[in-house]
């Protein structure tokens, strides 16, 4: 069954990496950018002042830590432990795999720390947001989508590299999202009394 899924996930990942042209080379590298997103940062930080305020003393933090957490995470829980090599190295699929300037990072890709990330900040400030913003703020979840299938176009991993990283950084974005909640909800009471 797990050679199956495996060979799935290899096909799946051929389509997709193979789907390339010039446009969408330049497209999704910066798409995988760290500073790519910038913008998009900003305007969550004024959209989150506006939605809850005050509260923004123990969202922040909350964010730091819990990208540190994915992003670490990924890598030592996961990367460092399954040991899959990325498709850019995996030595049956090298010749087949299109990557952009021969970037192709690390060793191995499982699970990918883009998807985990951005997932986990989704999940985390949508919970935020839904309350103000209703249906409009599950385009959100655009953001982490965008960014993890520019890491399988680009070669750096597998669809089920990504899809793994979304389903534990949604975990993670859910449970801060409670520990922050009752954070807030401590010191309101606090204040309260």
């Amino acid at each position: 069954m797990l050679e199956y899924l495996l060979q799935i996930d290899r096909e799946l990942f051929l389509i997709i990496n193979g789907c390339n042209s010039e446009f969408a080379d330049k497209l999704m590298i910066f798409i995988s950018g760290k500073f790519s997103w910038i913008p998009f940062y900003i305007f969550l930080l004024y959209v989150m002042i506006k939605s809850v305020g005050r509260n923004m003393m123990y969202v922040i933090p909350a964010v730091l830590i819990l990208i540190t957490i994915c992003d670490q995470g990924s890598v030592l829980l996961f990367k460092n432990i399954f040991q899959r090599l990325r498709p850019c190295h995996e030595e049956s699929l090298k010749e087949l795999v299109h990557t952009v300037d021969g970037n192709c990072g690390g060793d191995f890709g499982f699970i990918s720390s883009h998807a985990a990330n951005t997932m986990s900040l989704s999940v985390f400030l949508f919970l935020f947001l839904k309350k103000k913003f209703g249906t409009i703020s599950f385009l959100i979840f655009l953001f982490p989508f965008i960014v993890s299938y520019s890491r399988v176009y680009l070669g750096t991993h597998y669809p089920g590299d990504v899809l793994c990283g979304m389903v534990l950084g949604g975990l993670i974005g859910y449970l801060f999202y409670l520990v922050t909640i009752w954070i807030i909800h401590l010191e309101k009471d606090k204040h309260n009394k």
